[in-house]
């Protein structure tokens, strides 16, 4: 039987590379840089660019596909999975990054069915590495096919998170209270805030290569997790909400992990803090 969504799968990869040829051309040159909710949350004319041009590019072979975007939903754009076939875009996961040319840069495009994520694609440009996932069909790095490191001991694993600005200082007290208590379990260490990476998409991808056991944060969006997601749970990780639930890609949580013991361990330990629904739900 034919795969019915690989045609998507390959408009998704060949867009990818294309927003980050946009990208790496942008980082010769002087980067206009704007804020949106906060000093500290930014956005670029590339952000803006590149989305449109995803989005442009996909709706022209596929029209009848909805799209949920990062700058998309900034400019006032409804964040709402339904059941039609439904394109999740970061055009920049890393702006701040990008803006600091720190070279971590990742154009992210997750693609939902049913409210199920079909596949996940995650070009991180600056290092050309082109992260695939499929439902059913595995994760792979430039053809090479991913696999978790299979860790079960919370002792023994390297867990990633991020911390940024929080206007409310009871929740920067909360997430740095939450690193203190996965640190002193002991674990072999907690990489953040923010000093590895700065990207969610390619945190999710240093799980699913193995090269990291955990990541897990709270305050996080759909367009940040949904690609990454499929991509290690293909790779045989777990996906789990930060309460140790089922993952729920519209709650702004989720634990990503070698195995469900290590997540689960992070759920017990970690305290959660509201942080509202990208589909306005409570």
């Amino acid at each position: 039987m034919a795969d019915p969504w690989q045609d998507c799968m390959e408009i998704g990869i060949s867009v990818a590379r294309q927003a980050g040829e946009v990208i790496l051309e942008a980082l010769k040159n002087q980067i206009s840089v704007m804020s949106k909710s906060s000093p500290v949350d930014l956005v670029t004319e590339t952000d803006q660019k590149v989305e449109s041009m995803i989005i442009s590019s996909i709706r022209e072979k596929f029209p009848t596909h909805s799209f949920i975007g990062e700058e998309s939903v900034a400019a006032g754009a409804a964040s709402i999975l339904t059941d039609n076939p439904t394109w999740i875009i970061d055009p920049i996961d890393g702006t701040t990054n990008f803006v600091h040319r720190f070279p971590f840069v990742a154009v992210s495009i997750g693609f939902a069915v049913n409210k199920q994520i079909e596949f996940g694609i995650i070009y991180s440009c600056v290092e050309d590495k082109m992260y695939t996932g499929k439902k059913g069909k595995g994760a792979f790095c430039n053809g090479e096919q991913l696999k978790v490191s299979g860790q079960e001991d919370i002792t023994k694993s390297l867990i990633l998170t991020e911390v940024g600005y929080k206007k409310n200082p009871d929740i920067a007290k909360t997430m740095f209270s939450n690193m203190e208590r996965l640190v002193c379990i002991p674990v072999h260490g907690l990489s953040g805030p923010d000093t590895i990476v700065g990207t969610a998409a390619v945190n999710m991808c240093l799980v699913a290569t193995g090269g990291a056991d955990a990541y897990y944060h709270i305050g996080i969006h759909c367009w940040d997790m949904a690609a990454g997601a499929v991509i290690v749970a293909e790779a045989g990780g777990v996906v789990m909400d930060t309460n140790g639930g089922p993952f729920d890609l519209m709650s702004r949580r989720l634990i990503t992990a070698s195995s469900k013991a290590v997540g689960e361990r992070i759920a017990k330990e970690i305290q959660a803090f509201p942080c509202g629904r990208d589909d306005g739900k409570d």
